[in-house]
């Protein structure tokens, strides 16, 4: 692989506008790389004899065929090569390499120029190859303009029909197709019109807010839905909100919820610490509908909703991109608590937090026991008294 590199970004203008440094980097190589959309729009301009290697998955045998290339070499990309663009994934694959970019507007950039939208502000959000996860923590966050880049999937009618689902209404989407193109179109539209619409593949979105989403905080029991007549099944809204900070959900970017039954307390760490990854498990099938309907109703995509006996399930599958989970709430444990410990432990991050809360003594005092029997730190346990239930300890151990 050459020691350097130069990427020139494309819009999708087929007679595009080059600075004159780039055109003369184009003339001084024989080695370019891009999309086949980008050796259309350059063609012309490629010096005679010149070699092209096609940029498309998998991108492990594009890379082998960049590092196996002595001559110094050229990628187009479109837009802006640093901004979720094959920029990045140079860098990553070659960081010893000397860089040299040419960038353009990216399609965000270009959408917000055509319709006159101040852009300094903009939240990103990127689901080309990518699941909901930045879009959804733009929306719980109360983005009030949301730029997101698309794909054939997750075109913008998905992304009305996510908005809408989880209650985000005040939004309009204004669709940017083939910018920079002889179709090049622009329009705004409601999120129902654009939901039941066909778009050019080549496109992206703006979320505009036209009116603020109410957002919750400390949501009140009787809100959430729940087992008929069984109102206490639920982790209370103060015991929630003791019970959310012992996690320190703050300062991690896992989190596991052990037997949600409504899904409150998921719910309640998904609007508070959107940016945080949480898996919620319950083993009762009926209470599969309540955090499906729960998460609606509230406005909390994202929760990874597992059914079935936690004890059976492949933990790796639910850890993060280390192999583990920082947090740990164990809302239910049939009795199964050193179980539970031997379960989790494994998985645990070093400074990761298990937490439950006992309402029986001999819970309260197995804990203890199972902490220290595994080494963890115990905190000074903390007793929440709601109306005139029984008192609720929520105990914490951290694995040091």
């Amino acid at each position: 692989m050459s020691e350097r590199i130069t990427v020139i970004g494309l819009t999708d203008n087929p007679e595009p506008k080059l600075t004159q440094e780039a055109m003369q980097a184009v003339k001084k190589h024989k080695v370019f790389a891009g999309g086949k959309r980008h050796r259309r729009i350059v063609a012309r301009m490629l010096p005679e004899g010149s070699r092209w290697i096609t940029i498309k998955p998998p991108i492990e045998n594009v890379l082998k065929a960049l590092r196996d290339e002595p001559a110094p070499v050229l990628a187009f990309t479109s837009g802006d090569p640093l901004f979720y663009g094959f920029g990045t994934t140079l860098q990553k694959a070659f960081p010893d390499a000397v860089y040299t970019y040419y960038p353009s507007f990216h399609s965000l950039q270009l959408l917000a120029h055509r319709c006159r939208q101040p852009y300094q502000s903009m939240r990103y959000a990127s689901l080309t190859g990518r699941g909901w996860s930045e879009l959804d923590c733009a929306l719980i966050e109360g983005g009030k303009l949301i730029g997101v880049l698309t794909d054939r999937q997750k075109n913008p009618a998905a992304v009305a029909r996510r908005v809408l689902e989880f209650g985000f209404s005040g939004y309009s989407l204004i669709v940017g197709e083939a910018l920079g193109g002889a179709e090049e179109q622009v329009s705004e539209y409601a999120l129902e019109d654009a939901s039941r619409r066909t778009f050019h593949e080549l496109n992206c979105v703006i979320l505009r807010a036209f009116r603020p989403h109410v957002r919750h905080f400390g949501i009140p029991d009787e809100k959430f839905d729940g087992l008929p007549g069984r109102p206490n099944m639920i982790t209370k809204m103060p015991v929630r909100m003791a019970t959310l900070a012992r996690l320190d959900l703050v300062n991690v970017m896992n989190f596991w919820d052990v037997g949600f039954c409504t899904g409150s307390v998921s719910i309640e760490a998904r609007l508070r610490f959107p940016r945080v990854a949480i898996t919620a498990f319950e083993k009762r099938s009926e209470c599969a509908v309540f955090l499906e309907n729960n998460s609606r109703k509230f406005g909390a995509p994202g929760i990874r909703q597992v059914m079935g006996d936690f004890f059976l399930q492949n933990h790796a599958e639910y850890t993060g991109v280390e192999g583990q989970v920082d947090a740990v709430f164990v809302g239910g444990h049939g009795g199964c608590l050193e179980e539970m410990f031997a379960c989790i432990d494994p998985f645990l991050s070093d400074g990761g937090r298990i937490v439950i809360n006992a309402v029986q003594r001999e819970s309260l005092e197995q804990f203890h026991e199972c902490a220290g029997r595994y080494n963890y730190r115990l905190f000074d346990d903390m007793e929440v008294a709601v109306d005139k239930h029984n008192p609720i300890t929520v105990a914490a151990a951290e694995k040091k």
